[in-house]
């Protein structure tokens, strides 16, 4: 039933251009709309019940209070419908499914030794900001190539140029090292603005520098150099020769496509630039029921671009949306330039229109078949962990540590082990710290990544030395002509140990800071393909590598359970060797502290003595007459005592 307070606010709204929000009782935002004219366009809501749809019928029945807001004109008021949809997430707008802020690719320029990095958050600093990407995943896959074909540096270290020696981010051949002053300021700015053009779809620009740079490098007999260029430009001419060959003509363009079952709706991007498609991506939409196809393309196009780096010269569409005027001028603005929004009829245009709507319903058909397979609850749960953390399939082999100790005295951690979502009690490991003092968590942590991943990162350095000498001589003939040599041979272990298994994913038990330590160790062993994610017990947040922002599964959710189940075993496993530990310290001997005094010392002199009592009031002339000891170890233990 229609509220009459709700009537009485729509007869006080202005006839001017704007955009109106609707509450409900709790005062929660249900609705976001635009209009020409505030007034006409809320009133249609409230008309007769038996000529409204059955969602407009909802929201007039719903809605307790209206709020608006005056803009300039009908443009303004899509950009800002737009913005406060993304913000307050109404139920019944169409709006990106479980849409936080899109993920973007930063490269700062602006530091003097620029990383690339992941953002949910475009701010106006100088930065160069390449996306927005539909989720982690598509996020991560950009950034993984970048780095295979540009070697910037990862790590957050100051550079000075003074480091005794680069990590193992160099010899894989992932940096060019200006921790060591191994190249220039130039050469490391030439990696960057390299990067940035891969990034704009301007592949080919890229290709032709680089084959002139390593020509001119081999010419130089620079060799070294010149392989690590020859390599690259193979990497670059791999990645796209696997971009679809868009048209024959250059052309900078995003192509869209819509395709609905039901009440779901997905839109397929592609990002035309040059005469390839540089990259697809597909979007996933809620709030769609009861919506025309011209209004679900309208409301994605206005969320999409409201905060998109880059708006291209053409937008090419399957059909008219609606308010396409306004929507042509909201991208003017934003490309500060002229922007075509074109309905394709014929030609090689209609045909990515066409590829493009063909891959829409093929994504929405491989959306709904990933919920028809999910057969139980820790299936579930490791499929959504997959996707919230971005890894290639659902890990089988997950591994969780825990430091446990008391203001730093018998300082141990744990290792647990889950397979399938199920805890692998044979398989866990504890460890007790040598190498740090007093409490120090990080450094704690520090000691244990390493022991329990040397063996790993070892056998992995001894296979890939094996191939690389292969690789050298066959480099060094290519390019200086020179006479082959025979590859060195490297022993590599023979067989695997329990500790010889690689997890799909570590769970840390700690924020930012442990999950930095734990990143800087694998890193350091050469293991950055070893997913790790720090898991904060107080909102329980996940963090990852490459984004500030941390990930919240739903509170509700397997997923959730899931990873809670697995740190607080690693927890209990810590606690309970941490109490057999102190336990035996608290009964420990004061002659077990002595040096040079082992066992059979100790029941020596207990046997002659009786006590320790009794030994503390010997000479040392008497304890130096007992089995197995000097008189300079008498005096240790007297003064020891």
């Amino acid at each position: 039933m229609i509220d009459e307070s709700v009537l009485h606010q729509v007869r006080s709204l202005p006839d001017t251009p704007g955009v109106y929000i609707m509450r409900d009782a709790r005062g929660d935002v249900i609705y976001i709309g635009k209009a020409r004219r505030l007034r006409d366009r809320v009133r249609s809501y409230f008309g007769s019940s038996r000529s409204l749809e059955p969602k407009v019928r909802f929201l007039a029945e719903t809605a307790r209070v209206i709020e608006h807001v005056v803009t300039r004109n009908e443009a303004e008021a899509l950009h800002l419908e737009a913005t406060l949809v993304k913000r307050y997430q109404p139920p019944h707008n169409v709006r990106l499914k479980d849409d936080k802020h899109y993920p973007y690719l930063k490269v700062d320029v602006q530091h003097p030794w620029p990383r690339v990095t992941i953002t949910r958050r475009v701010a106006n600093d100088g930065a160069r900001y390449f996306g927005p990407y539909a989720s982690a995943g598509s996020v991560r896959r950009t950034l993984d190539v970048v780095k295979k074909l540009f070697p910037w540096r990862s790590c957050t270290k100051e550079i000075t140029g003074d480091d005794a020696r680069p990590c193992l981010d160099y010899f894989i051949k992932r940096c060019i090292a200006p921790c060591t002053s191994y190249c220039t300021k130039e050469e490391y700015d030439t990696v960057i603005a390299e990067t940035i053009l891969f990034l704009e779809g301007r592949s080919a620009e890229v290709l032709k520098h680089t084959r002139a740079e390593m020509e001119r490098a081999a010419a130089s007999l620079e060799f070294e150099r010149a392989a690590r260029l020859r390599d690259q430009v193979a990497a670059i001419q791999k990645v796209t020769e696997r971009q679809q060959m868009a048209t024959t003509t250059s052309l900078d363009a995003d192509v869209f496509a819509l395709a609905r079952a039901e009440d779901e709706a997905c839109v397929q991007v592609f990002f035309v630039r040059g005469t390839v498609v540089a990259d697809t991506d597909s979007f996933m939409l809620d709030g769609t029921q009861d919506t025309s196809d011209a209004d679900v393309l309208s409301a994605f196009l206005a969320q999409f671009y409201a905060d998109a780096t880059y708006v291209p010269r053409v937008v090419l569409l399957p059909f008219e949306p609606a308010d396409r005027d306004d929507l042509e001028i909201v991208l003017r603005e934003r490309r500060g330039g002229a922007v075509e929004l074109a309905v394709p009829v014929r030609g090689e245009r209609r045909g990515l229109v066409q590829t493009a709507e063909e891959n829409a319903r093929e994504s929405l058909r491989m959306h709904h078949a990933r919920w028809v397979v999910d057969r139980d609850k820790t299936e579930s749960a490791l499929n959504l962990l997959a996707t919230e953390l971005d890894l290639p399939s659902p890990p089988h082999r997950i591994e969780c540590y825990d430091i446990s100790t008391i203001q730093g005295t018998s300082t141990v951690a744990s290792m647990v082990v889950f397979l399938d979502g199920r805890p692998a009690n044979q398989q866990y490991r504890r460890f007790r710290i040598k190498t740090v003092s007093g409490q120090d968590d990080f450094a704690s942590m520090k000691e244990v990544l390493t022991r329990r991943f040397r063996r790993i990162a070892e056998r992995r350095r001894a296979e890939l030395g094996s191939a690389n000498a292969t690789e050298s001589a066959e480099v060094a003939a290519s390019i200086s002509e020179e006479p082959e040599v025979e590859p060195t041979e490297v022993a590599v272990p023979d067989e695997p140990s329990p500790w010889d298994e690689v997890p799909d994913l570590v769970i840390i038990d700690g924020g930012k800071g442990q999950l930095g330590v734990a990143l800087d160790v694998m890193r350091n062993l050469g293991l950055r393909d070893i997913p790790v994610c720090g898991l904060a017990k107080q909102q329980e947040e996940i963090f990852v590598a490459d984004v500030s922002e941390s990930i919240m599964l739903p509170r509700q959710s397997e997923a959730l359970y899931l990873v809670q189940r697995i740190r607080d075993e690693a927890h209990r496993f810590a606690i309970t060797y941490h109490r057999q530990v102190r336990g035996k310290a608290a009964v420990q001997s004061a002659l077990d502290v002595i040096p040079g005094v082992g066992p059979k010392r100790k029941r020596a002199l207990l046997r002659k003595f009786g006590s320790v009592k009794a030994i503390r009031e010997a000479s040392v002339e008497e304890i130096a007459t007992t089995v197995g000891f000097t008189a300079r170890l008498a005096t240790a233990v007297k003064a020891a005592l």
